[in-house]
């Protein structure tokens, strides 16, 4: 057995595991299905859903859909929470905040790994059964884990009127959602334009960070992490990691590092690039250096 086929499948179990602590630290009120409390029901459905469309996926060795399933699971935890939950005021706005940003986003990839004709990060994975099924069952947690306290908000079975953290977390969110849409917009104008074939961005919000559109998200889960906390209790107070893994998640693992690498093995000796990078912040917009 190959060693990262080997760690897939060690892997796995850690990542179920993760999960149930989580399920329990944010579950309140008694059972509404399968004995499950439905923060707990939410994130099993985040799980079930990838795996099932994993199946359709390692079955025609493509990625294609991969995206556009997490997009897809963030809707669908939304849709039951709302249907079983509470219906509160906080919870219909970080709803509807998740939905604008997940319908947005989802077509946004689909779109893109469409005109692509793929995605080279699966190509290793896709024959392997145990790395392919990690990578479905981390897009499961991923999922679970970035709508942790949102998911507590809204599943809650104590709500709370809002006041000033509702109203300050949503204009958190205006602003990270934004800057993502409008930077995503921006670079996907500059790639289709066959006059930068091969070059790099450096106009718009990318000549004041080198990685805008993370910096949006990372701050729009931090807005919704501000609206949902009003409503955390005790050990719910556990699934504040949501903004601190998107954070990890994106500067220490998928997001920088691979495109970092990649970059670099493109025009790691272009002086206009060592040049942009030398001048330009890594994450949070800022004027570039002189």
């Amino acid at each position: 057995m190959h060693p990262r086929t080997r760690q897939a499948w060690l892997a796995l179990p850690l990542i179920l595991a993760i999960a149930a602590a989580i399920a329990w630290a944010g579950s309140t009120g008694p059972p509404v299905a399968l004995g499950l409390p439905l923060f707990a029901l939410c994130g099993l459905g985040s799980f079930l859903l990838n795996w099932l469309v994993f199946v359709h996926a390692y079955a025609n060795q493509t990625e294609r859909f991969y995206d556009a399933t997490g997009s897809l699971t963030y809707l669908t935890m939304v849709v039951v929470a709302l249907a079983l939950g509470p219906q509160d005021p906080r919870a219909l706005l970080i709803g509807g905040c998740v939905m604008l940003w997940a319908l947005r986003l989802g077509t946004f990839l689909f779109r893109r790994i469409s005109e692509d004709g793929g995605d080279g990060r699966f190509d290793a994975l896709k024959p392997d059964f145990a790395r392919f099924l990690m990578a479905w069952t981390l897009q499961g947690l991923w999922v679970f884990l970035t709508l942790a306290c949102g998911l507590v908000a809204m599943t809650t079975s104590e709500p709370v009127p809002l006041g000033l953290p509702a109203f300050l977390g949503a204009a958190i969110w205006v602003a990270g959602w934004s800057i993502e849409v409008v930077a995503d917009q921006q670079k996907r104008a500059f790639r289709h334009d066959p006059a930068n074939d091969g070059r790099f961005i450096t106009s718009g919000l990318w000549s004041w960070s080198q990685h805008p559109n993370y910096f949006g998200e990372i701050l729009l889960w931090t807005g919704i992490a501000v609206i949902a906390l009003p409503t955390l209790r005790g050990a719910q107070l556990a699934t504040l990691i949501s903004p601190v893994f998107v954070f990890v998640l994106l500067t220490r693992i998928s997001g920088i590092p691979l495109l970092r690498a990649r970059a670099k093995e493109r025009w790691g000796d272009d002086p206009e690039f060592l040049a942009y990078r030398a001048r330009t912040s890594l994450l949070v917009p800022r004027p570039p250096r002189a």
